[in-house]
């Protein structure tokens, strides 16, 4: 099969479409034969040589993809050779085959075609984790989430007004923002001309954020422990913004407020399959149901993946880039 490389950490041009082994499936393992993957913003740190797989998992770079299962590994049940699935992986989906646990497959939602919920499984699962089972976020409180046009914001966006609650995003640009409306946002925040704790408090009668969902890290902790509402719980995701930033004790308790920190991709495999049982239970009817869909900037042939980061680090896109396997 081919697969896309990475020989020497560097910039996109460091990604190389090559020839490599087949991956064959272990116990309780499958191989899928992928249709397209997308690109998240772990896969630009993997290039750069700062995010290594965990051990045993595939060296090349992508955490989620969809396509039809070619065959299964020894324990397998539930599943059949040809049916159509997106999964969750510790990596490999640059690729045109990708071994995958049992427990990390979820069937293509039947509103969506193959293509499409390749776009559904990383930020699916991050977001339900992160907001709804660690954060508990409930009908009636208020999210904001920093980066709101991103694949990320987005899902999380719509999740939330699907369970009845406020959502606040920050983003850069009218555009992005104007997007982020459109999926349901109440409270639009241009972070490079306005003080997102301020316009929350505002929006919220003084109260705050019940839940914040971070992907910047030290340069917004402070501010986010200030925009909290009493007894909110901040889920950091990311560090964009770095990773050591100090944190006013005082205010976090006189808040009686919580802090959570989460990644997803070294996670043992039983946590894995919790959550995308949750996430197969609690969303994919919602996006059966239309209420809920990914969103999508772009798509671009697999080899060309280099274009695709550099179309991420560039963030001028809105949701999801697609890889499309030749």
């Amino acid at each position: 099969m081919h697969a896309i490389t990475i020989p020497e950490p560097g910039g996109p041009e460091a990604l190389v479409w090559a020839e490599v082994p087949d991956p064959e499936p272990g116990e309780g393992e499958v191989l899928v034969e992928v249709v397209a993957g997308a690109v998240n913003r772990a896969d630009v740190l993997q290039r750069q040589g700062f995010y290594n797989p965990p051990p045993g998992a595939s060296p090349y770079p992508g955490l989620e993809c969809s396509g039809r299962i070619a065959a299964l590994g020894p324990g397998v049940s539930g599943w059949a050779v040809g049916d159509e699935v997106c999964a969750l992986l510790a990596g490999g989906g640059y690729a045109e085959k990708v071994v995958v646990p049992a427990g990390q497959l979820l069937p293509v939602p039947e509103s969506l075609d193959l293509k499409q919920a390749a776009a559904l499984p990383e930020v699916v699962c991050t977001v339900w984790s992160n907001v709804f089972m660690v954060s508990q976020l409930r009908p009636g409180e208020t999210l904001l989430v920093h980066g709101g046009s991103s694949g990320i914001g987005t899902m999380a966006i719509q999740l939330a007004k699907a369970v009845g609650a406020k959502v606040a995003v920050t983003a850069g640009t009218k555009e992005k923002l104007d997007r982020c409306a459109e999926l349901g946002a109440d409270v639009l925040v241009n972070y490079r001309e306005q003080d997102f704790v301020a316009e929350v408090k505002r929006a919220t009668d003084g109260a705050g954020a019940d839940v914040i969902l971070d992907n910047m890290g030290a340069t917004y902790l402070d501010r986010n422990v200030q925009a909290l509402a009493p007894n909110g719980r901040l889920a950091i995701i990311g560090m964009q913004g770095g990773a050591k930033g100090e944190l006013n004790i005082g205010t976090l308790l006189s808040k009686r407020a919580a802090i959570s920190a989460t990644s997803l991709r070294a996670r043992p495999l039983g946590e894995k399959a919790a959550i995308v049982a949750a996430v197969r239970e609690h969303v994919w009817p919602l996006l059966a149901s239309g209420r809920v869909r990914p969103v999508v900037d772009r798509e671009l042939p697999m080899p060309e993946a280099a274009e695709a980061h550099r179309v991420l680090e560039a963030s001028g896109h809105v949701g999801k880039v697609l890889l499309v396997a030749p």
